[in-house]
């Protein structure tokens, strides 16, 4: 069945999207992907709602809520259809409404007719129902895990702060605040550290290699015709994320070139850090990484493992507002454009003994895997619901095969 005579059109919205407000009563949909608050209501009742300008976005709405003026509400008005089935069949049609029915130069916009012009399978309303419920039972999973991860990271960003101020002691039991115990601490110029601890900048921490902190190469030293097809990887900003490496190669040397700048070789356990995109964001390289080099847009430091943990070091300087603060130096507009070398090299961190070090490192490493396994089975659960829709919507599988199983 088409989509046009199986809807009602809701008025247009007087409400600019900037009418959005911190803390609103209602939910405001306007053309994002994200759901505002405002707090006055146009509307109460169960709602579709669709972004006009720049890319699809597709919200379902429930009781009272209020939408812009960049947004097209509409409900059902026919009773074999239920509208949260049709919301499911618009959301496993969203990429080809973003593809075809988004038009025009500049800022495209949604072709109304397009949508109405869809042809979906319209299943008994029993059915219907089931399908929604499996897909709204999904939808909780994934909103639920998401939870999940986001306390943890709030969780880590406390315990990293915490570890790397006050440490743990010969049990591994986190030591006391100073403001609870100050006889344990020391003045720095991070703060009060424990003492027994050092502060020192990462050019005392570098490797006895050389160079141990490298960016380039630069100019003829490699022309972009002398990238091959397959060869030794030439990494990017593309392949360091935060907190993750990813082994995703685009550009390659040869074995011959790759000697000539064997300088900006990486080595295992290298920190690696953006100068270009978004600056600052640092990943290890992983242990089986074998022969790659660097580039230009980022920088590469090698420390020494017997004075401080690369991981640590890796944390900081993508989470620590000592290290952050340090970096905003470089910055211009309120943008960090570059991290300098005499930047980086002078960036402080404090420095437990290394026993101490592997203690932390431990817990937090601990910390990272369970946020790991959840987003894990996040993209697992998607996945899930994925191929439920494909199958469920499109008619490939019919509810009563579900029912059955």
């Amino acid at each position: 069945m088409q989509v046009g005579p199986r809807i009602t059109e809701l008025s247009k919205s007087t409400l600019p999207a900037g009418a959005a407000e911190d803390i609103g009563a209602y939910p405001f949909f306007c053309s994002s992907p994200f759901v505002k608050r405002i707090n006055k209501w146009i509307f109460d009742g169960d709602a579709i709602l669709m972004g006009t300008g720049g890319i699809a976005t597709l919200h379902f709405g429930q009781g009272r809520l209020a939408y812009s003026t960049d947004t097209w509400a509409f409900t059902v008005n026919e009773k074999s259809t239920h509208i949260g089935f049709l919301f499911r069949q618009l959301e496993h049609a969203l990429p080809k409404i973003d593809y075809f029915g988004f038009e025009g130069s500049g800022l495209k916009h949604l072709q109304k007719g397009f949508v109405r012009n869809l042809q979906f399978i319209s299943p008994p309303p029993d059915q219907q129902l089931v399908v929604i419920h499996v897909l709204n039972t999904l939808d909780t999973a994934i909103h639920q895990t998401k939870a999940i991860i986001e306390k943890l990271k709030q969780v880590k960003q406390g315990l990293l702060h915490d570890l790397l101020t006050r440490g743990v002691d010969s049990n591994s039991e986190m030591r006391p605040s100073y403001e609870k115990a100050p006889e344990l601490y020391q003045e720095s110029p991070l703060g009060w550290i424990p003492k027994g601890w050092e502060v020192s900048s990462i050019s005392d921490l570098l490797a006895d290699v050389v160079p141990a902190m490298r960016s380039g190469p630069f100019g003829s030293a490699l022309l972009k015709q002398e990238l091959v097809e397959a060869g030794f990887p030439f990494l990017g900003i593309d392949n360091v994320h935060t907190e993750r490496f990813v082994a995703d190669y685009h550009r390659f040397v040869t074995r011959k070139k790759f000697g000539e700048l064997a300088q900006y070789a990486v080595r295992p356990a290298d920190l690696m850090i953006t100068i270009m995109g978004t600056v600052g964001r640092c990943c290890l390289v992983p242990e089986n990484i074998g022969p790659a080099l660097s580039s230009k847009h980022t920088w590469t430091i090698t420390l020494d493992q017997d004075l401080y943990s690369p991981y640590l070091a890796m944390l900081q300087i993508n989470y620590s507002p000592w290290v952050l603060q340090h970096f905003s130096r470089d910055q211009q507009g309120g943008t960090m454009a570059a991290i300098r070398s005499e930047t980086l090299r002078s960036t402080l961190l404090p420095v437990p003994p290394r026993k101490e070090q592997k203690m932390i490192e431990r817990s937090l490493r601990e910390i990272s895997r369970r946020i790991e396994l959840e987003e894990v089975a996040v993209t697992k659960i998607k996945k899930e619901k994925t191929g439920l829709m494909e199958d469920l919507i499109t008619g490939r599988i019919c509810v009563s095969q579900l029912l059955a199983q």
